[in-house]
């Protein structure tokens, strides 16, 4: 372990270094840094062979730890993934470019010209757990918005996040950019995280991808602003109006399609007045979901297991669901209000008014209408990858993909305007 002053010492160095590359970063060609991205694409598949030695071996570990079934389902890479984590990244060396674009601009009543124009954030820091393909998805955004980055993965996927960085640092060596810009800290001490948090002038950003335990920690420790999401407890709300065949395939996706992604619903909430609960709890039955629900329920509660107060309030990542009964939209949107997390909520129904009173009040950072809660994702948003889901109001909501990483600043043109 390391102690606390040898982890300072760390990320200071680490910190020092990816400064001193985004200064790079920051002033480089668009192309140079799309092509990086090419080549770190192609560096991945390349060494899909050692990437899946190398995730082998964590699963390995993390089946001998006992890890649940779902951080599993997160950590493990196949051929398919692997070719889906080079494609994210093709996919960011694609984007157009979000460095030096003008939000807006206007002229004063004394000829100066004002605009404001997107920028790098400068060095961001990405404290993650389970999921290798972060290790990609993270490096690649923040390259192409000009941004150093500085990884911190979790203990369990380590040698996978090994074997994908070494494939990114090639592409940026191809490209002729400095391998500084993408940085995985060598140790998964705890303490190189606390002092991530602290490095207050060397991190710019701080973004936590995980576990509550994780986001809360992150949260209460940082000295550097910090962008992030708590639970995915997400809602699909079937409206009397919905079209059962419909209502049943988003039903299913939702919930069993992936069950341990931040996307999942987690609770599903059936108007009263829709013509058949039944077989929306029995079609997630069927696919081997548990549905817990009030047992005081007429029409579901002889086949729910009974809930408790924790149910509405928990993110499974499991094949779990809570099923509540609900007397029109307001009441589903109570429900949301009261139990949900802010991230992603649904609403199925052909009454079109219905629906756009629920996308109007549901007060989470995506709200969407005859979908599947798993759209939640910065791919299918056609942001090329993601961050991640942000759930706060500030700096950027939903998927964080390139916008969200820049910032902007002021720049005004004078003729020598002077204000006397």
């Amino acid at each position: 372990m390391l102690d606390p002053d040898a982890s300072s010492t760390l990320i200071a160095r680490m910190g020092a270094l990816a400064r001193t590359a985004a200064a790079t970063l920051a002033i480089s060609p668009d192309a140079q840094r799309a092509a990086a991205l090419s080549q770190a694409a192609e560096a991945i598949r390349a060494a899909r062979d050692t990437i899946l030695a190398a995730n082998a071996a964590d699963v390995a570990r993390a089946q001998a730890a006992g890890l649940s079934g779902a951080m599993l389902d997160r950590l493990r890479l196949d051929d398919a993934r692997v070719a889906g984590i080079a494609a994210g990244v093709a996919a960011v060396a694609a984007l157009p470019d979000p460095l030096g674009r003008v939000i807006d601009a206007s002229t004063r009543p004394n000829g100066l010209a004002l605009s404001r124009v997107r920028v790098p954030i400068g060095v961001i820091g990405i404290v993650y757990e389970s999921r290798p393909n972060v290790t990609a998805d993270a490096a690649a955004l923040c390259v192409r918005a000009g941004n150093a980055v500085i990884l911190r993965g979790g203990s369990e996927a380590i040698e996978s996040n090994r074997a994908i960085h070494a494939a990114m640092v090639d592409g940026l060596a191809a490209a002729g950019l400095p391998a500084d810009a993408v940085q995985l800290v060598p140790t998964t001490d705890r303490a190189a995280v606390g002092a991530m948090l602290a490095a207050d002038g060397l991190i710019d950003l701080i973004i936590p991808r995980g576990g509550k335990s994780l986001v809360a920690r992150v949260q209460a420790e940082a000295r550097v602003p910090v962008l992030a999401h708590l639970d995915g407890i997400n809602h699909v709300y079937v409206h009397a109006s919905a079209d059962a065949e419909m209502a049943r395939a988003i039903v299913l996706d939702a919930k069993m399609r992936r069950t341990g992604i931040c996307g999942a619903m987690e609770t599903l909430l059936i108007d009263r007045d829709f013509a058949d609960p039944v077989m929306l709890v029995e079609a997630l039955q069927h696919a081997g979901c548990e549905v817990r629900g009030d047992p005081v329920e007429a029409s579901i509660g002889e086949i729910v297991k009974p809930a408790d107060p924790t149910d509405w309030d928990t993110e499974y990542l499991d094949a779990i669901c809570s099923v509540a009964l609900v007397d029109g939209v307001d009441a589903a949107l109570a429900h949301v209000a009261r139990h949900g997390s802010g991230h992603t909520d649904a609403i199925v129904a052909a009454d079109e008014g219905v629906a756009e009173h629920f996308l109007a009040r549901c007060d989470s950072a995506i709200v969407l209408w005859n979908a599947s809660t798993q759209f939640a994702d910065g791919g299918e948003f056609g942001l090329g990858a993601e961050i991640g889901i942000a759930t706060g109001r500030l700096h950027a909501r939903g998927p964080v993909a390139l916008e969200g990483l820049t910032t902007y600043k002021w720049i005004g043109r004078g003729t020598g305007q002077v204000r006397g």
